[in-house]
């Protein structure tokens, strides 16, 4: 059996040192060229879409570095893309997340089937969440990152409680559970920092099992069921006042009128891109 060649070192490049040296062993013949797959040297492999090459790289440079010492050229580079081509995929580091976020989403979405539909609504939304940590498991140590800037910036922070938001709305309509309604958005609010406090046993959470993580889900959700019942029998029990007040208040109000149009954010990805492009 033929022994494998050792590479020269390359000692003006290191990166490009190891990237040859790497080919040489693989192919395990004398001289063989690295893989020209178009990428810049430092980058990641392609994917085929240049969205999510985008988005794993900013991911991978999350776990390395503090995240304002992260730029957009870091990210194209190691994406292997150009700075024009990223600009042309997002407008910021925020925006990336944001779509990072919609990723999540659609995949715990397509993994969402009917088996658990006769199960109590604790032990669906449990499922849901646990399916998006496991498919948030890659990125782990860049979530981490993200996580940590995030207390470092409230503006920022704010940005990203409504991606979270947008996200959990998602979640619980998975686990067929309203979000509408005057209790709502309390449910929405609770459950985003239920889940960031979820996260950070998470990020801790060494066991191959999650035991720990999942022991915290389960005890967030219980609390969580506690205060949203509180919360909807105090709703309950205060309509006749809102009724009381609502007559006294608008005396003139025609009630045969029709209902006003409702408002709301414009859904679409661009939207949100917009929302976060100042991250």
């Amino acid at each position: 059996m033929s022994k494998k060649p050792t590479p020269e070192p390359l000692a003006s490049d290191p990166l490009k040192a190891a990237a040859a040296a790497e080919a040489i062993l693989d192919a395990g013949t004398p001289g063989s060229p690295p893989p020209d797959d178009g990428a810049t040297i430092g980058a990641r492999p392609k994917s085929g879409d240049k969205r999510k090459d985008v988005i794993a790289a900013l991911m991978e440079l999350a776990a390395e570095r503090r995240w304002e010492d992260i730029t957009m050229t870091d990210v194209a580079t190691r994406a292997g893309l150009t700075l024009s081509e990223f600009r042309d995929l997002f407008p910021s580091k925020g925006a990336i997340l944001a779509a990072y976020s919609r990723m999540i989403d659609k995949t715990v979405l397509e993994g969402t089937t009917d088996d658990l539909y006769a199960e109590p609504a604790k032990e669906r939304l449990f499922d849901v969440l646990m399916r998006r940590l496991d498919a948030m498991a890659p990125h782990r140590e860049g979530l981490q990152g993200v996580m940590e800037w995030a207390r470092r910036d409230p503006i920022s922070a704010a940005a990203l409680n409504q991606v979270a938001l947008n996200s959990m709305r998602f979640m619980l309509e998975a686990a067929d559970i309203s979000a509408e309604g005057p209790v709502g958005p309390l449910k929405l609010q609770g459950l985003v920092l239920a889940w960031s406090r979820i996260l950070d046993v998470w990020f801790r959470d060494d066991d191959p099992a999650f035991a720990r993580t999942m022991a915290a889900l389960d005890r967030e959700l219980t609390r969580g069921a506690t205060l949203v019942a509180r919360a909807e029998d105090v709703n309950r029990l205060t309509a006749p006042l809102r009724s009381i007040a609502s007559a006294m208040f608008n005396p003139g109000r025609n009630r045969d009128a029709p209902r006003t149009r409702e408002r709301w954010s414009d859904p679409l990805d661009e939207a949100e891109d917009r929302r976060t492009h100042t991250l």
